[in-house]
């Protein structure tokens, strides 16, 4: 893990006990400021700038959702990170923290582990954009003939890339091991696919320009919106009610989101990397028969990215133990797939599919 040991992460809420409490358990990683209410913050923010704000919501006088919508108006405060530390912990609340711009929602009370995990992979998060920034202005001013150290400079782009997306996926893995794991045997799943596409020139020229190691990078993202669902729906042991299920739903918009967020902290030449992320977090619970979600498309209209995901991201939630099922063995879980070819899944994907040893 970097060294913070320069940032200053202020922690606003208007409990002396939760100021305390934050505070103790984050001094050891950066320099802590407390702030007992959103307008002394703002009165603070004109001497200091924070690397991290922890903002609690239900404060008087001005509440959090205020605060958040104020900061990001703000020239000098709109790109300083944000994370909702608070006792509202309904999924409605989250959603409309991480859309008025959040980073992040932590429920109190908190694990004192959880949240030096989270505040660490945000604070690694910032230190790696403002890298890529710099590395970017560097690659801008480069004379064309100095090829070699173009060429060099553009892997450190690339591997701050890869940084990138590894962090952001650890969020998701922070909130649910299960999901983290499932993140690994996707992206492997997915890996064998291809590589069986393009060794048997199935859908050649769609994939002849994909580039397969960015591809698989970025399919960590495919879960990326679960971190804005509750935990007493992402985790529940049983069925999930109507309106849960519709909750659980939204995870695909508010990938994109917070996709769509990761790109607007870095160079516009710089989030071509992605796209790919944000197709297969859109598309991957459409149906071959439209029958999916959330735009209804079916047949080759749903993007190739998307197809190949949700026979990946299938395979694995039937042959993974999950809150509410035992994992299905290899065979079984094949032959559910078998049976969803023309209806749930591209059948020419499957036929492929099915040919990958396990």
């Amino acid at each position: 893990m970097f060294n913070f040991s320069n940032y200053i992460i202020m922690i606003v809420d208007d409990a002396i006990t939760n100021l305390k409490f934050a505070k103790n358990t984050l001094k050891d990683i950066a320099n802590i400021v407390t702030v007992p209410s959103a307008e002394k913050m703002f009165t603070l923010l004109e001497t200091v700038k924070p690397s991290l704000i922890l903002l609690d919501i239900n404060m008087p006088t001005m509440n959090g959702f205020d605060a958040i919508a104020k900061l990001k108006n703000m020239e000098s405060t709109s790109q300083i990170p944000v994370i909702f530390l608070t006792a509202k912990n309904d999924p409605q609340s989250e959603i409309t923290g991480l859309a008025l711009g959040a980073v992040d929602y932590i429920t109190k009370p908190f694990e004192p582990e959880l949240l030096i995990k989270r505040v660490e992979i945000h604070l690694t998060l910032l230190y790696q954009r403002l890298i890529l920034e710099s590395q970017s202005k560097e690659l801008s001013n480069f004379n064309n003939n100095l090829q070699k150290m173009v060429q060099e400079k553009t892997d450190k782009v690339i591997r701050l890339q890869k940084a990138i997306l590894n962090t952001v996926a650890d969020i998701v893995e922070s909130r649910d091991t299960n999901t983290g794991e499932h993140i690994s045997r996707t992206r492997r799943w997915l890996g064998d696919l291809l590589h069986r596409l393009r060794d048997n020139n199935i859908y050649t020229d769609l994939i002849k320009d994909w580039d397969f190691e960015l591809i698989l990078q970025s399919s960590q993202l495919h879960d990326v919106g679960k971190i804005a669902i509750s935990d007493n729906i992402l985790k529940k042991k049983g069925p999930l009610t109507k309106e849960e299920f519709e909750s659980i739903k939204t995870h695909v918009e508010l990938g994109v989101k917070i996709i769509d967020k990761i790109g607007l902290e870095l160079p516009n030449d710089d989030t071509h990397f992605l796209q790919f992320a944000k197709i297969m977090a859109y598309y991957h619970h459409e149906k071959w028969d439209g029958t999916g979600y959330p735009s209804g498309l079916s047949g080759e209209n749903i993007p190739l990215l998307g197809r190949l995901m949700a026979i990946t991201d299938v395979y694995d939630a039937l042959t993974s133990d999950r809150p509410y099922k035992k994992a299905f063995t290899h065979d079984i879980a094949i032959n559910i797939i078998i049976k969803g070819a023309g209806y749930h899944f591209d059948p020419i994907i499957v036929n492929e599919f099915i040919q990958i040893k396990p």
